[in-house]
């Protein structure tokens, strides 16, 4: 049977139809949805989609997508030339991919970390994090996958890093993990790699850590924008409340018995009474554009005898825990609700390049130093809601090149 080949005529309707279409040959039009943004008045704006060219062909075992522009940039008949230019390259034994690849002369693995790493200087305060950040890349990675060509670094080379530790330095070997997706997402938005870091693909490889009690399983922050994305095509009040957990950094009996006399939505701001909190002691969460557009989702569910923010199957008896976590499960995630505090926290110091007392201001957290509980005396809720802006980006994936300039301390 003959291929079906597009038309002309179909692309406008098209474009608009996230998915692979495909022309026959190898040559598809892959056009993805991007993840509406929320403006001021917490409104969703409308959808936008890409719609870019792609030839799919097999070298030596291995799948290639070879990219060939935008379908604003590069019409039918156009991307059906380019397409047959590869097939005739593919037929003499070349694969256009890796041609592609050794003309761009594309860095190794090691020379992106250090760029990575030098271009986040400044955005650092905390010289600690600064210093552990390439420290932990240099004593872990660079020895086994260093060399490597930054678009040739696969899932085998991070488990190569990664298996030796993750019994032995449980907290290392994640740090490490995190970190090595932050330059492979990296490397990506620079164009450099074909794909974001698999480092999602891992967690069924690695083996089982039951040594950690104590600690919560995390999602690496390098995770979240696809995590996100995910989460947010799925219903039900379990995946809006544990998205509204996320985005606000807050414990997950906190989200769960939260009650709309502590929303100001006007201001953009949840206080939790001080008995609902760990510490006793009041906490007043600013509010992203997401986590308002969050709320905002829950208030349209919401009926009229119903003071819980996210009730579970009664309206006056809020969600168990259990259902947060089954959320993840479904996802196919071994993560768990209060491990995205960890993630937060550690995309804070790292990627956001944020003072440690301004993350530890928004996890509710007792500082030891008597200096820094004095300088903190102030919530500094305005500085944390410039965090939690970021945060929100980040997740959203708009900044996952870390290019968030954050407040420091004066």
């Amino acid at each position: 049977m003959a291929e079906k080949l597009l038309k002309p005529t179909q692309l406008e309707t098209l474009r608009k139809t996230p998915g692979r279409h495909a022309d026959g040959g190898g040559l598809f039009l892959e056009v993805r949805e991007s993840r509406a943004s929320v403006g001021e008045d917490a409104k969703p704006k409308p959808k936008a989609f890409a719609a870019s060219w792609l030839v799919r062909m097999q070298a030596g075992g291995k799948r290639r997508d070879f990219g060939l522009g935008s379908l604003d940039k590069v019409p039918l008949a156009t991307a059906r030339d380019k397409r047959d230019a590869i097939r005739e390259q593919f037929a003499a034994g070349i694969d256009p991919v890796l041609e592609r690849k050794k003309a761009a002369g594309l860095p190794t693995f090691q020379k992106v970390a250090e760029q990575l790493h030098k271009e986040r200087l400044k955005g650092w305060s905390n010289g600690k994090h600064r210093d552990q950040w390439i420290a932990t890349l240099r004593t872990y990675a660079f020895p086994k996958m260093g060399a490597v060509a930054i678009d040739e670094v696969e899932r085998g080379h991070i488990l190569d890093v990664l298996t030796p530790i993750w019994l032995e330095k449980p907290e290392t070997a994640r740090r490490v993990k995190q970190r090595i997706g932050a330059v492979l997402d990296w490397a990506y938005g620079k164009g450099w790699r074909e794909a974001e870091a698999p480092t999602r693909a891992l967690a069924k490889a690695l083996p089982k850590n039951d040594a950690g009690a104590g600690h919560f399983t995390a999602l690496a922050y390098a995770d979240m924008p696809g995590f996100m994305a995910d989460l947010r095509n799925r219903e039900g009040m379990g995946a809006l409340a544990l998205e509204a957990l996320i985005l606000t950094a807050a414990r997950s009996g906190e989200i769960r018995l939260a009650t709309w006399g502590e929303l100001d939505l006007d201001a953009g701001l949840w206080s939790i009474p001080a008995a609902r909190m760990k510490r006793k002691r009041a906490h007043v969460v600013p509010l992203s554009s997401a986590a308002l557009a969050a709320f905002q989702r829950a208030k349209a569910l919401r009926t009229d005898d119903a003071d819980l923010v996210f009730p579970g199957l009664s309206p006056k008896k809020p969600l168990s825990d259990a259902t947060l976590a089954a959320v993840l499960k479904r996802m196919g995630q071994d993560a768990v609700p209060h491990g995205f505090r960890s993630s937060f926290k550690d995309w804070a110091g790292e990627v956001g390049g944020f003072p440690n007392e301004l993350s530890e201001a928004a996890l509710a957290h007792a500082i030891a130093n008597k200096a820094e509980a004095a300088y903190r005396r102030g919530d500094l809720l305005e500085r944390r809601r410039v965090m939690m802006e970021a945060w929100a980006r980040y997740c959203d994936g708009a900044a996952a090149g870390g290019n968030v300039v954050p407040m420091v301390a004066a």
